[in-house]
Formats: structure tokens, sequence, C-alpha cells
């Protein structure tokens, strides 16, 4: 199953949704897909539809996912990166009424920068990158949880 988020923001994002109907259409895509479509008024027969859910409903979702096509907040993606899942992440753009300003382009940068994530930018071959998707192996999550509080309670202790 391929599970797509466009996440909770008031605009929509129906060129993702065009682009993975498309995929269907020319059969890259032939497993089940869902979306979580938000305020995104787009609709399609080829694939089942919510607007919201619980977070546990949405865990279960990434969990039972084989991939994962999510809009590039962090929230969406960080849940699939710390599940070891296969992300592909397409920002939400201002150019297309998507999103108030640009900040998704640097969070997806960075997260694929890092190995935790492949990024559609619109442009390149979505097939190959469905293709790209089968075989990816994304880099494991680490918190710097620790890191940061060993520097903070060195600074209080040391410091102050």
């Amino acid at each position: 199953m391929i599970l797509v988020v466009l996440g909770t923001h008031e605009l929509p994002f129906n060129r993702l949704l065009k682009e993975i109907d498309s995929q269907i259409a020319k059969g890259n895509i032939t497993e089940k897909v869902i979306v979580q479509v938000g305020h995104t008024p787009y609709r399609s027969n080829t694939m089942e539809f919510f607007q919201f859910t619980t977070y546990d409903d949405m865990a279960r979702l990434y969990e039972e996912a084989r991939i994962i096509i999510t809009h590039g907040g962090t929230g969406s993606i960080t849940m699939g990166v710390k599940m070891g899942k296969v992300l592909i992440a397409v920002p939400r753009l201002i150019k297309h009424g998507e999103h108030n300003d640009d900040h998704q382009i640097e969070i997806v940068r960075q997260f694929t920068a890092t190995g935790h994530i492949l990024s559609w930018d619109g442009e390149a071959d979505f097939a190959e990158l469905l293709k790209q998707a089968g075989t990816f192996c994304p880099k494991p999550f680490t918190s710097g949880r620790k890191q940061i509080l060993s520097i903070l309670k060195n600074y209080i202790e040391n410091e102050i």
C-alpha cells in the first residue's frame, strides 16, 4: 500500500495527487493508494481518501505502508523517518498556491541530503523515483536528544 499524506495546511495540494493519478493511469502504481487529503478538494476513483484522523490511526497507516509520499512538513516526514519507512517528500510551493512560503523546500532538501528520504521537485521523472523507492534503504534516524541534554547540563553545572 502507498500512503499519501498532504497534511493539515488549508491550501490545496492538487499537483501531487494529479501526478499520482497519472502514475496509476500509466501502470507505474498498481497497489492500493490511501490519501490523507486534508483541505485538498481533488478526488479520483483510483485512490481512497480521508480528510483527517487521529495520531494513532495515522501511525498505523504509516506502519502498514510500503511507501509514504508526503508533503514537506516536518511532522509528516519525521514520523516516517523514525519508523525507518521509505518516504518520498514533495514540498508544497508558493508558486503553485500550495503554501504561504517555500520553507518546505529546505526541510525536504536537508532530509534528502542526509539520506533519510527521497524527494521530488516536480520536474524529475516520477516513475523513475518510484522505481528508486523500491530499493531505497533510508539512513536510520539517530536522535541528538542525549547529546543536546549533555551540553545543556554541562553548561548549567559549569558555567552558571
